[in-house]
């Protein structure tokens, strides 16, 4: 009788994962699934998702077979400005579903190596500011890497210029350092954003985070 008992609680269980969607196959944990950018269904919850999908970007996935990669309408030099693109992909550096990760981070990238780069992203930095705030909030820690290799990015195109801004970005720095595992990573970031910004970015790292030694 027990043994008859314990086949049926596990019959029922079985039913209670195949009503609710789940799914006990190794598969589903190793392979999650990837969200269709081009789908009918309403999953985009985010403005830079929307935005993708709707076509509103110069670029687009291209699956390789070693490594994905953009391929762009119109390459980020020959763009005649940044305006609003650069900010969406800012935006989505926050994202955590493929294939809007690699888009965000690999567009924001490769708009910040282009020729001609500083003075395009110049007159956005004060709107870039909020979203990699954002994404350097997030509490994802494969998220905040990616934005703070943004934000040095951002911090070697546009230099000094950053530093009106710095204050807002360094809160999520200084809470992370705390984190073993990726203070290192945030010391050589601050080292470049002083080597960027000058006494004035040194003076405002040394306000947020007292402990951190000039270089």
């Amino acid at each position: 009788m027990a043994s008859k008992s314990a086949k049926t609680q596990r019959n029922s269980a079985s039913k209670n994962r195949a009503g609710s969607g789940q799914s006990s196959k190794p598969s589903a944990v190793l392979n999650p699934p990837t969200v269709n950018p081009f789908s009918n269904k309403e999953v985009n919850s985010s403005s830079f998702a929307t935005v993708y999908t709707n076509g509103g970007l110069p670029c687009r996935l291209v699956h390789g077979s070693v490594k994905h990669k953009l391929a762009w309408d119109t390459p980020p030099e020959s763009l005649p400005s940044y305006d609003p693109i650069l900010v969406t992909m800012a935006e989505g550096l926050s994202e955590t579903r493929h294939p809007y990760t690699f888009v965000a981070s690999a567009g924001f990238r490769e708009m910040l190596a282009a020729a001609g780069a500083s003075a395009k992203t110049l007159p956005l930095l004060s709107r870039l500011v909020t979203p990699m705030r954002q994404a350097l909030s997030h509490p994802e820690i494969g998220v905040f890497e990616v934005a703070l290799s943004s934000l040095l990015l951002l911090s070697n195109v546009v230099g000094s210029a950053l530093n009106p801004s710095l204050k807002f970005l360094l809160v999520p720095l200084s809470k992370r350092l705390a984190q073993k595992h990726i203070k290192d990573k945030i010391v050589q970031g601050l080292q470049t954003l002083e080597s960027n910004g000058g006494s004035q970015a040194v003076a405002m790292i040394k306000q947020k985070i007292p402990a951190y030694a000039s270089i």
